[in-house]
């Protein structure tokens, strides 16, 4: 009789492999999940082929949502532990069919919200979210999004909701481009408020910063800008400009966005099955570059 069914990465650089597990058993404080539905981020890619992020073997997948085993409880997962560990990074995350964390770290879902979207909401969302909270955004506010994958189209959302003025995005691939102008955004511009770095190219990054107006805000959330350098008086001195690090969220952030009745339909633009092929051709177009937001993985 088999386990649990899992895609894991056992080595960095190689294609993820299916394979049975132990059936994952609860302790006291823990809850078992079946997952019904998990996100596939960039960030996946990132640590599937970089070895210096992820030990292997490991599950990944940190957006996750399904149901409580046992019960009808349905729940999407905080995938942040109190002690710092990530779900998908350090711990074995949702790319199977079951999963066991603390109970602390299951989210209720209301019944409008999809598992689907209740998924994406734990990361793309939900770092969108922190960004722009710590971004201190006020409304009628400006602000240029740097790259629109999953990220960007839920800070689209977000900051419209928030009471943004006009939103930029900054997005070379044509299709996402143009579902940008559809939701309303303009592509490029200057005179930011805000900016959200969501790419990581360093030219581009380059490029917010001198876009920013005075007292402008620049986060910085993507995990692969590593290197970059400016002129400290004219472009951050001078206009009283600032720097912000985001990482991550807080559970309280969840549990707002649970609130807020987003349609997040559009940023799914993709289903695949519970197949190591179907999840290692989305991190493979992730590494190349993809005209897909959200991919999420589905029984």
């Amino acid at each position: 009789m088999r386990g649990v069914r899992a895609i894991r990465m056992i080595r960095h650089g190689a294609p993820l492999v299916e394979e049975d597990i132990a059936d994952p058993k609860p302790r006291a404080g823990e809850v078992l999940i079946e997952i019904r539905a998990a996100g596939i981020c960039h960030s996946d890619a990132h640590y599937r082929r970089d070895p210096t992020r992820v030990s292997a073997p490991r599950i990944l997948g940190h957006e996750i949502a399904g149901v409580i085993a046992g019960t009808q409880r349905r729940v999407a997962v905080d995938y942040l532990f109190d002690d710092g560990r990530m779900i998908g990074k350090e711990v074995d995350g949702g790319f199977a069919e079951k999963i066991v964390v603390p109970a602390a770290n299951a989210i209720p879902i209301p019944d409008n919200i999809s598992f689907e979207q209740a998924a994406i909401m734990m990361c793309s969302t939900a770092t969108a979210y922190h960004a722009l909270r710590l971004a201190l955004l006020q409304p009628g506010e400006s602000v240029g999004i740097l790259g629109f994958g999953g990220l960007g189209i839920s800070a689209l959302l977000l900051a419209r909701r928030l009471g943004a003025g006009a939103v930029h995005v900054f997005e070379e691939m044509p299709e996402k481009a143009e579902l940008a102008k559809k939701l309303g955004a303009t592509i490029g511009g200057e005179k930011l408020d805000v900016a959200l770095d969501f790419i990581g190219d360093t030219n581009l990054v380059l490029e917010a910063i001198r876009n920013l107006a005075p007292r402008g805000r620049l986060v910085l959330v993507a995990i692969n800008l590593r290197d970059i350098r400016f002129d400290a008086y004219a472009d951050v001195l001078a206009k009283e400009r600032h720097i912000i690090g985001c990482s991550d969220h807080t559970r309280e952030e969840l549990l707002e966005l649970m609130e807020m009745d987003l349609d997040l339909s559009c940023a799914i633009t993709r289903r695949v099955p519970r197949q190591a092929k179907a999840v290692n051709g989305v991190l493979d177009e992730l590494e190349r570059g993809t005209a897909h937001l959200r991919t999420v993985i589905v029984n």
